[in-house]
């Protein structure tokens, strides 16, 4: 039976405050002129992906839990208005919300508001069967409660993709969705080291795939036991802003892995649509259409070729 949906994005919808800051960190002071402004916009990191994969065309649903709030007005108006399927359960606390400081090189501080969610949320795990059910993979965010699905989705036979953004490698929060993965996307931000916390990752749980990401140097991908490292690509603008950037990454890759194609090949996919985000003002939700993304993917690979170095393409 052909599937109606090719990625269930489960939880990470928001949003988000963009403050544009001199530098970071910011130094102490009684105040700041900010400019060109504050503005608060929908989009977070379930939001990113979505937004991410459904301009890449594939078939996308997101399902998360929201407020009865002005902030989840902005979240149902983004889904509405770029035609993203959105189910939602309600969100007793509020939408979630986050502080975004801005630098001049695009760097960016998150500040979180940890007190929307609650211990006790949950999904409606009949409404996650359905979903599922009709699905070919689903990404999952590590927002609350999205850890508690990780089960039934493994029981409806579907793939599965979590993104655990600056794991340390040992918080507990995060190995739930670590284990029970089987392609497992993290940055090496607070990695001491990068490829054992990689290697334990694949050796303790399902993932034959883990993809960590480094920024300006590149990612390191372990696929059946193998590490390989690519390097990162010129952004085709300015860089302005790094959010959302490691949710495009997550959202190239899933397209090549969706077609078939061989990890090696999926991150060259995430290494170009990561870039094309770097270039996106923070207060605009824009990504990188299927087009533009295989055309530049094409101009790498004849330059690896030239060079000797294509990455290994086919079946996975």
């Amino acid at each position: 039976m052909r599937k109606q949906t090719d990625v269930l994005v489960l939880g990470g919808a928001g949003v988000d405050t963009i403050v544009h800051v001199p530098e970071l960190p910011l130094p102490f002071a009684d105040s700041y002129m900010i400019r060109p402004g504050i503005e608060t916009r929908a989009g977070q990191s379930g939001d990113f992906v979505a937004l991410g994969l459904h301009t890449l065309g594939l078939r996308t649903h997101h399902l998360d839990m929201i407020g009865d709030d002005h902030e989840g007005d902005l979240v149902r108006a983004l889904h509405r208005d770029r035609g993203i399927p959105l189910t939602e359960a309600p969100l007793r606390g509020g939408t979630r919300r986050a502080v975004n400081l801005v630098g001049p090189d695009g760097r960016r501080l998150s500040l979180y508001d940890a007190a929307r969610s609650d211990d006790s949320d949950r999904f409606d795990e009949s409404t996650v069967r359905e979903l599922a059910a009709v699905t070919r993979h689903a990404h999952v965010v590590i927002t609350q409660p999205c850890a508690f699905t990780l089960p039934v989705l493994r029981e409806a036979g579907v793939t599965i993709s979590t993104d655990l953004h600056n794991w340390d490698g040992v918080d507990s929060y995060h190995e739930a969705f670590a284990v029970q993965a089987d392609v497992v996307f993290l940055s090496t931000t607070a990695l001491t080291d990068t490829e054992r916390t990689m290697r334990d990752i694949a050796g303790r749980g399902r993932a034959r795939t883990v993809v960590a990401t480094a920024g300006a140097e590149g990612s390191y991908l372990l696929h059946d036991g193998e590490l390989t490292h690519t390097p990162a690509v010129t952004p085709p603008a300015p860089v302005v802003d790094s959010n959302g950037a490691g949710d495009a990454f997550a959202s190239g890759f899933l397209l090549g892995l969706l077609a078939g194609e061989h990890p090696r090949r999926c991150v060259l996919y995430g290494t170009v649509a990561g870039a094309h985000a770097c270039t996106v003002p923070s207060t605009r939700t824009d990504a990188i259409g299927r087009e533009e993304l295989l055309a530049t993917v094409a101009e790498l690979e004849t330059g690896c070729a030239a060079e000797g170095d294509l990455p290994a393409a086919g079946p996975a």
